[in-house]
């Protein structure tokens, strides 16, 4: 089979709708913005190279340079059983990357005065005020003890509020309880209800002690919930998505959108292979056909390429993008430095307000620019903004668990080894 591809430099298209102008981004002219097309081929070629391999069924890559198209590319299988080819318009599940987008209606919500991040977070969710920390009592058993200071919604920004995904020294009380990894769309209540419940159970550390990955940015969407009077999908439409024209970007597919819903793929022994629809966690069908009733503000969002580079330029140019004005530059600014101060976190990385931000490029190790930020999704997708290089790079995939794979330094590597000025 011939894998499809695609390298883009040239004309820019406008879309026309009534009086508003929509604009989609400009095809860049590359020697302009400071990129090598032959660069940028072998770029497309080395992406191109784990598709041929079965290594991943299929891909999407958009890069961004001075807020034009410096390269895109569809490669391989929306779904591969099918035949159905990659296409720039497929929809993803972005997990995680779910996060920066909730983070950012928080940060919404402060500028219009009604919450501040430094509030506790049982201001709004009374459920979450007299918190208890699980300590490990030396046996392998743990002693409850209260928690040293209330959580705030900058520690959930921050993933210091000391939440995991349930791993903690109390692991069996979230187990019994029905908190087993970060998968919500199954769930047949509102995401409110589960967050209240998951309030009785202890926390892994004292908020603010260390930074844990977790349900954090969950409990963020029900926060907006509460402050806004609104549910997480209607905020975050009226707020972000239908300002920013991020028209493919759901918690739950329009039953119109479910042909363009990539499959996910785990590695098998000869290559990649669909998971089986039974798996209702990765299956197809729950994010059309399932309860439609929890919006997870930790992982939950569908979206696509396009959609995604939108809301990535908007913060890049300082809250703004095509006229609309979503955040303000300052509060822009107060997410993408280092939140952490001296709490331990990833070589030469620190964390802002929903995003890793690099802090030190030598003890990072990789291409990049100090001031950068991104993050990912579990599905094997992640993205960055780089400030200083006025880029944007966005790279969708379905592969969970993404086991042996090196495309993310790949992709770097090839982005950064194709600016030339």
């Amino acid at each position: 089979m011939t894998i499809p591809h695609r390298l883009l430099a040239g004309v820019f298209v406008l879309i026309l709708s009534g009086a508003a102008l929509a604009q989609e981004f400009v095809k860049a002219d590359l020697e302009q913005i400071g990129m090598s097309a032959e660069r940028l081929e072998t770029l497309d070629e080395s992406l191109r190279a784990f598709v041929d391999d079965d290594r991943i069924a299929g891909q999407v890559v958009l890069v961004l340079r001075n807020g034009q198209v410096a390269f895109s590319a569809a490669n391989g299988w929306r779904d591969k059983e099918d035949g159905a080819a990659m296409t720039d318009d497929t929809i993803f599940r972005i997990a995680s990357q779910t996060k920066a987008i909730v983070s950012t209606g928080i940060m919404i919500l402060q500028e219009q005065g009604k919450l501040a991040i430094g509030d506790p977070l049982g201001r709004y969710i009374p459920e979450w005020s007299d918190m208890q920390v699980a300590v490990p009592d030396g046996s392998g058993g743990y002693v409850l003890e209260d928690a040293a200071r209330p959580i705030t919604i900058r520690n959930l920004l921050t993933h210091t509020a000391g939440v995991s995904y349930g791993s903690g020294p109390a692991q069996d009380r979230w187990e019994e309880a029905g908190f087993q990894g970060w998968y919500f769309a199954n769930r047949s209540e509102p995401i409110a209800e589960t967050i209240a419940r998951m309030g009785s159970l202890p926390l892994d550390d004292h908020p603010g002690d260390n930074w844990i990955y977790g349900y954090s940015t969950d409990i963020l969407g029900v926060v907006i919930e509460a402050a806004s009077g609104m549910d997480l999908q209607s905020f975050l439409q009226q707020e972000i998505f239908d300002p920013l024209d991020m028209r493919d970007t759901h918690f739950f597919l329009p039953e119109a959108k479910r042909d363009r819903l990539a499959t996910v793929y785990r590695p098998g022994v000869n290559g990649v292979e669909a998971i089986p629809a039974t798996d209702g966690m990765q299956s197809q069908g729950m994010y059309v056909d399932g309860p439609r009733m929890s919006y997870s503000g930790g992982a939950g969002l569908l979206s696509t390429a396009r959609d995604y580079a939108r809301f990535l330029q908007m913060t890049l140019n300082g809250g703004e993008l095509d006229g609309e004005r979503i955040l303000s530059r300052k509060s822009v600014e107060l997410m993408t430095v280092d939140h952490l101060g001296d709490i331990p976190f990833r070589s030469g990385q620190g964390f802002g307000l929903g995003y890793y931000v690099l802090e030190d490029l030598g003890a990072n190790g990789a291409l990049g620019t100090e001031g950068e930020y991104g993050w990912g999704g579990a599905y094997h997708s992640t993205y960055w903004v780089d400030p200083e290089e006025d880029l944007v790079v966005v790279y969708l995939t379905q592969i969970i668990p993404a086991t042996g794979l090196n495309d993310y330094s790949t992709l770097r590597n090839g982005v950064y080894q194709a600016i030339v000025d």
